[in-house]
């Protein structure tokens, strides 16, 4: 083997946590976005009804703790998303929405192409806030609001946009709890720029691994039908 050859390793599915599963479940609220025909960016489903939101054990690990202190704010954490696999990307490119806005896939893309990123590999979860009673924190925007235009300055998603003193409050809070449990776990956490809802590992430390498609998992786990 040549010595800049770069060796890439498996993601075997008992390093995935189903999160319904995890010992602190009954503190955070999954909402499986793309389970639902009513999801805000395709208004299709496309994971099976009864898919599950699995993440990568390390990160589930810090998600753990990140519920823990959302609680101490009187919060709960909601989870929209984690592992998206190359079969729920494709899904995503076949869709009627993405026929209709072709470029959605331009550069600069809005979409990712199947296996690119972190969430293929369950190193990505999209997250937000609500009160105990069920109010969503004001964020500026729906979790999975795109933007036709992805600049700081145009994307209300965007991290850097020019929002209100409540939503960059609720935004550094929500920062603070995800960052600060990562932080507990030795993990450097990286919040996606232009999307206020997404924390994920490092590329230097996802780009080890090989995206999975549901081939690659148990049928119980599989995303898709």
């Amino acid at each position: 083997m040549k010595n800049n050859q770069i060796v890439m390793h498996q993601i075997s599915p008992n390093d995935l946590v189903d999160m319904s599963t995890m010992s602190s479940a009954n503190i955070y609220r999954i909402e499986l976005s793309y389970a639902h025909d009513d999801n805000i960016l395709f208004s299709e489903r496309i994971y099976k009804e009864n898919a599950r939101l699995y993440l990568h054990k390390t990160l589930a690990n810090i998600v753990e703790k990140a519920a823990l202190k959302a609680r101490e704010h009187q919060c709960r954490l909601i989870l929209y998303d984690g592992l998206r696999t190359t079969t729920a990307q494709k899904k995503m490119l076949e869709t009627r929405a993405v026929k209709d806005n072709p470029h959605w896939l331009q550069e600069p893309r809005l979409l990712s192409p199947p296996g690119a990123g972190a969430h293929p590999r369950g190193m990505a979860i999209d997250v937000s806030l609500e009160t105990l009673d069920g109010q969503l924190l004001d964020m500026g925007t729906a979790f999975d609001f795109l933007s036709s235009d992805p600049s700081p300055q145009a994307n209300p998603a965007h991290r850097e946009y020019n929002h209100g003193e409540s939503i960059r409050k609720n935004r550094a809070l929500l920062d603070s709890i995800m960052l600060g449990a990562a932080n507990e776990e030795n993990i450097d956490l990286m919040p996606l720029p232009q999307e206020w809802w997404d924390y994920r590992m490092q590329p230097k430390v996802y780009s080890q691994f090989v995206a999975l498609s549901d081939n690659d998992l148990p049928e119980a786990m599989k995303m898709c039908d």
